[in-house]
Formats: structure tokens, sequence, C-alpha cells
């Protein structure tokens, strides 16, 4: 008995380690393709078409609000930002039209920032946005963003808000690639492992950590 558990554990193993070395490989073609579709996005798509910001600030939401007063043609995505009555408020006061304004509060932090508005990107055949996020926060959103919407075949151009902070650590960065490739091969973000530390949360500390820490995002009820 212990001879045939011993094989069933070596051949467990085997199995994984051809897993790991497959899901590997896919990354790497996918990678490979990556600046292919982000080099035709930006062919076919010269001028962005769409504003994206990455809720945590509200200066960002400023920033993106005059830039849609230049552009009044293009709808704003803002990911789980600002209380919508307070988006608003943003926007007429810099003479932006509301009617742009598409909010979203999906996102739980900047990877699913990417991949919960992918869809409605998709859906509008959109394949040019301005990403507008804080400059330190800019290098990160880059990379999420070239893997989740430059493998669908959607380009971007970096609009960074000034925020006199210092540039995040590339530990950060690092970490939220690998969690990008992960969501590539399954669909997956892993925000699913932060779901019951946000249902511990109230209303307040929601809020504080959504507009302080845009890393550490949680959905916010909405009546």
């Amino acid at each position: 008995m212990q001879i045939w558990s011993d094989r069933y554990r070596q051949i467990g193993r085997q199995r994984g380690r051809q897993t790991f070395a497959a899901a590997l490989s896919i990354s790497f073609v996918f990678l490979g393709i990556i600046p292919v579709r982000l080099a035709i996005a930006a062919y076919q798509s010269p001028m962005p078409e769409a504003i994206l910001v990455l809720g945590g600030s509200q200066s960002r939401e400023y920033a993106a609000a005059k830039l849609a007063r230049n552009y009044p043609q293009m709808k704003v995505w803002i990911s789980s930002g600002s209380m919508p009555e307070d988006a608003l408020k943003m926007f007429e006061f810099v003479g932006a039209s509301t009617e742009q304004l598409q909010l979203d509060y999906s996102a739980t932090d900047t990877v699913t920032n990417f991949t919960t508005i992918l869809p409605q990107l998709q859906r509008q055949n959109i394949k040019h946005v301005y990403l507008v996020t804080s400059d330190y926060h800019m290098n990160r959103a880059k990379a999420i963003a070239a893997i989740v919407f430059g493998s669908h075949g959607i380009t971007f151009t970096p609009v960074p808000v000034p925020s006199h902070l210092p540039e995040e650590s590339y530990h950060r960065i690092v970490r939220d690639v690998g969690r990008t490739l992960f969501w590539m091969l399954t669909g997956q973000s892993g925000a699913e492992l932060k779901s019951s530390r946000c249902r511990a949360k109230n209303k307040v500390d929601a809020i504080t950590e959504l507009l302080i820490d845009g890393d550490i995002q949680c959905p916010i009820s909405r009546r």
C-alpha cells in the first residue's frame, strides 16, 4: 500500500509541475502577443475615444472632469471613485457634461479597476482610452493596463495627476502583474480573497480606505 501511495504522490507532483509549466508557457505566449495588439489598436485608433479614471483620489476625478470638458463626445468611466452626487458636482463645477459620466463601483483594487471595466469598453468597441490616475500610481496602472487591455486589443494614453507622493514600490507592481497574469489564465483576479475582510467593514471604513488608499478598496453600498 505504501508503494502505491508514494507512486500516486509522485504522479500528482509530476502533473502539478506539468500544469505549472503549461500555464507559464501560455503566459509567455500572451505576453509576446500583447505589444502587437497594442500597436494594432494604436494604429486603428490613434486618438483616445474614452476616459478611464481609477478611483482613489478626488484630484483624479477633477483632472478627468477638466479633460472631459475638452472632449464632450467622450464617455468618462470612473471606477470605484467618489459617491455619485460628488462626481456629478465635480463635473458641473468645471463645466463638463454630466451625461458623459459612467460610474462603476465593482472594483475593489487596481487590478479589478481594469478587469471590471474591460467588458464595458468592449461593448462600446473602444480601442483607445485616456488613463487617469495619480502620478505615484501610474507605473502600476500602466503595467496592469498593458496586460488586461493590451491582451484584448485596447491601448491607452496615460494622464498622470500630480500628487507630490513618492512612487509606489517595485514590489507592488510585481505583485499586481502576477495577479493580472493569474486573471488572464483563470478569469480570477485574487480580489475574492478580500471579500470576508470587506464584508467586515462598515461604510465609514470602506469610504476612508477608498479615498486614502486606492489599493485597498471595498465595494460601497449605493442607496
